[in-house]
């Protein structure tokens, strides 16, 4: 099927809700195919995330004509107990997920270990 994004085997560091949020944060007029897109994810999945997001508080949207804008409460604090405790925000999050295109280095060919 075309549209479909190739299925992701193995464990990530980040859980969908996070790409999504991510995403979101990149783009708040972004639609639900081109977030999926991004993440890999179906149009279904997206959608089930964007609803989980906003009935916890972490997402709202406006609508405007045919198109969504996106508002994210940055100063929410994350749901598992160990960030919670630490008062880890959204805003904390998403500056860990924040990338910068141009200001990235390529990896050096040592590993990592550095100069």
């Amino acid at each position: 099927m075309d549209g479909v994004p190739k299925p992701h085997s193995g464990w990530t560091f980040l859980t969908n809700h996070a790409r999504v949020l991510a995403a979101i944060a990149d783009n708040h007029n972004a639609r639900i195919r081109d977030i999926a897109a991004h993440c890999r994810l179906t149009d279904r999945a997206v959608q089930k995330i964007i609803t989980d997001l906003e009935q916890d508080g972490y997402l709202s949207h406006t609508r405007e004509g045919r198109s969504n804008t996106y508002r994210i409460d940055p100063g929410k604090i994350l749901r598992h107990p160990a960030e919670a405790g630490l008062g880890l925000t959204v805003a904390s999050l998403l500056s860990l997920l924040a990338h910068d295109e141009a200001g990235r280095t390529p990896p050096s060919d040592d590993g990592g270990a550095g100069a």
